[in-house]
């Protein structure tokens, strides 16, 4: 594979990385509570797309492909866990900040972390990316499981450095972000942004 090809597949990589999805918000949300957080999240989601990357490449994800139903119940799966995850945030928008001196409230890594990677792996879209795209980055002589997993590194390195980077910038604000009315605010509209995308993504295949 030559090094123009995977420019060529970073650059779409980063494209699509921009464009705002349950990730997105999801790394955010945590972000508000400390950008370790925020962080892992984007870990964890980069994680995700590795175990996509690695279906593909044995040949799993072509189920999705094939199965209307396996389709449609990974679907709905996703969308559940967007929707419980906004609902369960927007529950406890006010934990987001302490109460008693302004800032973030302590939490565990895990939970950010597996956030991320649950959302990323119950999300088939990226199955299918790695699916639809993939081959047309793979001369017909490299198409194995090692060149496979390549693409889905870098996939995965370019997936990180986006959300991480939107953590970092998030946290140049943290001042502003501390103030409770606004951490709160910030919280419930994330939280209501997961609902929205876990109830269209349910609607779209009911």
């Amino acid at each position: 594979m030559t090094g123009t090809a995977l420019l060529g597949f970073a650059g779409l990589c980063l494209l699509l990385a921009i464009a705002p999805g349950p990730d997105t918000f999801l790394v955010l949300r945590y972000g508000l509570a400390g950008p370790r957080f925020g962080v892992l999240a984007a870990a964890g989601s980069a994680i995700g797309s590795l175990f996509w990357a690695a279906a593909v490449a044995l040949g799993l994800a072509d189920l999705l492909r094939s199965s209307p139903t396996a389709f449609l119940v990974v679907k709905v799966v996703g969308g559940l866990y967007l929707l419980y995850l906004g609902v369960v945030g927007f529950l406890r928008r006010d934990e987001v900040v302490d109460p008693g001196g302004g800032g973030p409230v302590r939490s565990r890594w895990g939970p950010s972390f597996r956030s991320g990677v649950l959302s990323c792996l119950l999300n088939p879209k990226v199955g299918l990316f790695f699916l639809a795209v993939v081959p047309q980055f793979l001369p017909a002589e490299a198409i194995a499981v090692g060149t496979i997993m390549v693409l889905g590194l870098v996939d995965a390195v370019v997936a990180f450095g986006w959300l991480a980077a939107l953590v970092a910038g998030a946290a140049r604000a943290v001042g502003w972000l501390r103030r409770p009315r606004v951490s709160r605010g910030l919280a419930g509209l994330s939280s209501v942004a997961l609902c929205a995308l876990g109830v269209g993504t349910i609607a779209a295949v009911i």
